[in-house]
């Protein structure tokens, strides 16, 4: 309504309110949700955030919160003609502490951005994405972002002090959650219930949390393995021999490799073909001390036969070689025309059973059957491509494929979360009391029901 676009101009200055050519920001990068918004607001500051949450509440508009738009189960797309609250522009405080590692910071600014900041400071963000250059703090909390570094740093869940949030009530309530120290126990831990919450209980707008020191040595190793369990039996090892350097250990299989040469015209780096890749990487501070480690290592493997080739970077070059393989998967399965992505987690022992189960199901109908993932903490990223999207082909997957996961003791969301894509299937795994328990939190939050609607809860 006009009333409506003249109340956001009021709040934001007509600058702060787009209505033309907003079509970035109401479909998602891999053109699989689309919705009807027709307005983009860009507050500048936690102020106008809750100008524009208390007006809405009111006049019961829904609004989708929207960081740098960069997910894969369109969570941060309109469904219908909600109105879309960016979070560009929130992006100006900035402030470090280079003795304890903490920082704090405007939810809107750039992983990247951040990263590059706090290099000069010494330290780095502890995780790393492959759409680093464009997601956003906010988001990257509001999804709890997983990525290459779980391994070594843990989740968010382990970095997150503090939040400024707005509420979507009738008042746009700021609340200051948590503090700005390391240790503080004295109240429930309340901004993690906001992590991972998908824009469903409030918007962020600042967040406080904890780097780490960059590593002055990182070494990587590319690894050709013959067979899944010996897959595991590197990975055991790597921990117990590399264990406080260890920081990433990923997973591509043949598939997903013939699938970058084909595709992308990118080339395995190991000499030998082999059924299972695997990509090491170690960050530490004595660069002679790592690469000792690393090639002890390898010379392990390579006596246990645990491995048919191996390769160690000798080079940042051949590091980035190695890396490109791994971070270019998802763009090379997108060049089969139709992507079926899948972000689950299982224990070791299912997690490449799963690739050769759903091989099994699809059949001819599937063009390529891949993996590709965080073999580290058990995250896989199964990926099916079809020509063009197929209804067939989408029934004989769900909701078979996360059913079986679920029945493997897994969860049907690793680290992209539910979103729409798989809001059909959010009860799987979970008891009945559990989801109870997130809707009447969404209540209370969300009274009126104006955030992030028809979306994970």
């Amino acid at each position: 309504m006009q009333s409506d676009l003249l109340a956001f101009e009021n709040f934001l200055g007509k600058d702060g309110v787009q209505k033309d050519d907003i079509s970035n920001h109401i479909t998602d990068w891999t053109g699989q949700f689309k919705g009807h918004g027709s307005v983009v607001l860009y507050p500048k500051s936690t102020e106008e955030v809750s100008a524009i949450l208390a007006y809405c509440s009111r006049n019961k508009i829904a609004v989708v919160p929207q960081g740098g738009n960069t997910g894969l189960v369109g969570g941060s797309i309109p469904v219908h003609d909600e109105v879309v609250l960016s979070m560009n522009k929130i992006n100006k405080q900035f402030s470090f502490d280079d003795t304890m590692g903490i920082l704090q910071c405007d939810a809107g600014f750039i992983l990247e951005e951040l990263d590059n900041k706090l290099a000069k400071l010494g330290y780095m963000m502890p995780f790393d994405l492959g759409a680093k250059g464009s997601c956003q703090i906010g988001g990257n909390v509001a999804t709890c972002a997983g990525g290459i570094r779980l391994i070594r740093y843990g989740s968010l869940h382990a970095h997150l002090l503090g939040l400024t949030v707005v509420l979507p009530d009738e008042q746009g309530s700021v609340l200051h959650l948590g503090s700005s120290i390391r240790k503080d126990n004295t109240s429930l831990h309340t901004p993690h219930l906001f992590l991972g919450s998908e824009g469903q209980l409030g918007v962020i707008t600042s967040v406080t949390m904890t780097a780490v020191p960059k590593p002055r040595s990182v070494q990587s190793a590319m690894l050709g393995v013959e067979s899944f369990k010996k897959c595991c039996e590197v990975l055991k090892l790597a921990k117990s021999s590399l264990s406080e350097v260890i920081s990433s250990f990923e997973f591509l299989d043949a598939d997903i490799m013939e699938c970058l040469k084909s595709n992308l015209d990118l080339h395995p780096v190991l000499s030998k073909s082999t059924p299972f890749s695997i990509l090491v990487e170690t960050s530490g501070s004595n660069e002679d001390h790592d690469m000792e480690k690393m090639s002890a290592f390898l010379d392990e493997c390579l006596s246990k036969n645990l491995i048919l080739d191996g390769v160690l970077a000798g080079s940042s070059a051949d590091a980035a070689n190695m890396w490109k393989l791994r971070e270019s998967a998802p763009l090379a399965v997108t060049r089969d025309g139709y992507v079926y992505k899948h972000d689950v987690s299982l224990p070791l022992e299912n997690y490449y059973e799963l690739t050769n189960v759903m091989k099994a199901r699809c059949g001819d109908l599937a063009k390529r059957v891949v993996t590709y993932g965080h073999l580290g903490d058990g995250n896989t990223h199964l990926n099916i491509t079809a020509g063009k999207r197929c209804e067939e082909l989408e029934e004989l997957m769900y909701p078979f494929l996360y059913e079986w996961v679920v029945a493997h003791g897994g969860s049907i969301s690793a680290e992209h979360g539910i979103g729409q894509l798989k809001l059909p299937y959010s009860n799987l795994g979970k008891e009945s009391e559990e989801r109870l328990l997130t809707k009447k939190l969404k209540n209370i939050f969300d009274p009126n029901g104006i955030l992030n609607p028809y979306k994970m809860i």
